[in-house]
């Protein structure tokens, strides 16, 4: 039976300063950490006891035994790891230093560092911790089982609707929890879905991800397919770009490609701007799952399905998984 991980003490700020924690936030600490060790199956008093004891410890490299390769990004690999103590299994996310700093992306990591550490919900991916060595930094990830959602999208071609559905409902509810945490994830994409061992959704990569308190950015980043019209055209914009995504993400799904997709770029920003919404005849998908992605791929961002509502839409009540449904 797994034990539970032991929270790691690790720097909220900055990559390359894995130092002690911030004063004050002890407290906010030892809650996380007490949450950590309940969430998992068989934890006692005395493997808590022996977790709260070694908070104040660093991850090395030394503490994991590293397993079989589960991808290869463009800045490092993931692997499957187990924490020598506790027996614990995570996905162990290496990045190498001097390719973050060559593309400039460290930025990057650091936001994805202090955003996904701090995020808890079952359909988004957990972040336990970081550290570093010379040359590398390794992010102590939430190991999912099942690997890429897209993987199994190409090898479907398209979802039926109750697998779409019910994806798409544990999707929205995620992404409801990030915003009112002020948190836009503006990269949703199949590529950024993982799947748990039960065949549950998970967010991952929160590289673009942004803490918007004030729920408005004006940056140009994500996927072209997945932009949209506001953020194509360099204007505001808020927590509405995800709830466009989760439109493009339907029609994915359900049809196997996105919806706008052209030949080349400016005939898809053209597509993007203009709403240009068509529906192929096959497969064969219902009037309701059309109504649902229309609420969604709407130009006016404030006109957009709220995240709230798709619980209730008659397309995701008819054919999302009845276990899903009335549950949070």
């Amino acid at each position: 039976m797994q034990q539970p991980l032991k929270p790691s003490n690790f720097a909220k700020t900055a990559v390359h300063a894995p130092g002690k924690p911030a004063q004050g936030g002890a407290k906010r600490r030892q809650q996380d950490e007490q949450g950590d060790q309940k969430a998992v199956r068989g934890d006692t008093g005395q493997n808590a006891q022996n977790s709260a004891a070694s908070t104040s410890r660093q991850w090395t490299i030394d503490d994991f035994e590293i397993g079989k390769p589960l991808g290869k990004g463009k800045f490092g690999n993931v692997y499957l790891a187990r924490e020598k103590q506790s027996k614990f299994i995570v996905a162990l996310k290496v990045l190498f230093k001097i390719q973050l700093q060559h593309s400039n992306v460290e930025h990057q990591l650091r936001r994805e560092i202090e955003i996904q550490a701090h995020l808890r919900h079952p359909n988004i991916l957990r972040l336990y911790g970081f550290f570093y060595d010379e040359e590398k930094v390794y992010l102590i990830l939430e190991y999912a089982a099942r690997g890429e959602l897209y993987k199994e999208l190409v090898a479907c071609t398209h979802f039926d609707e109750r697998r779409s559905a019910s994806y798409i409902l544990s999707l929205a509810r995620a992404l409801h929890y990030c915003h009112i945490h002020h948190v836009i994830h503006r990269d949703i994409k199949p590529e950024n879905l993982l799947l748990g061992l039960g065949g549950e959704l998970k967010i991952s990569d929160f590289g673009w991800s942004v803490h918007a308190p004030s729920n408005r950015r004006r940056t140009l980043c994500g996927t072209l397919d997945y932009l949209p019209p506001e953020m194509v055209e360099g204007k505001v914009h808020t927590t509405a770009v995800d709830n466009w995504s989760l439109g493009v993400l339907t029609y994915e799904f359900l049809f196997g490609g996105p919806p706008f997709e052209a030949p080349g770029h400016q005939d898809t920003y053209k597509r993007i701007v203009g709403v240009d919404l068509r529906f192929p005849d096959t497969p064969d998908v219902s009037d309701e799952a059309k109504a649902f992605i229309r609420k969604l791929l709407i130009k006016d961002a404030s006109q957009r399905l709220p995240l709230t509502e798709v619980e209730n839409d008659p397309w995701i009540r008819a054919h999302a998984d009845p276990k899903l449904l009335g549950g949070q």
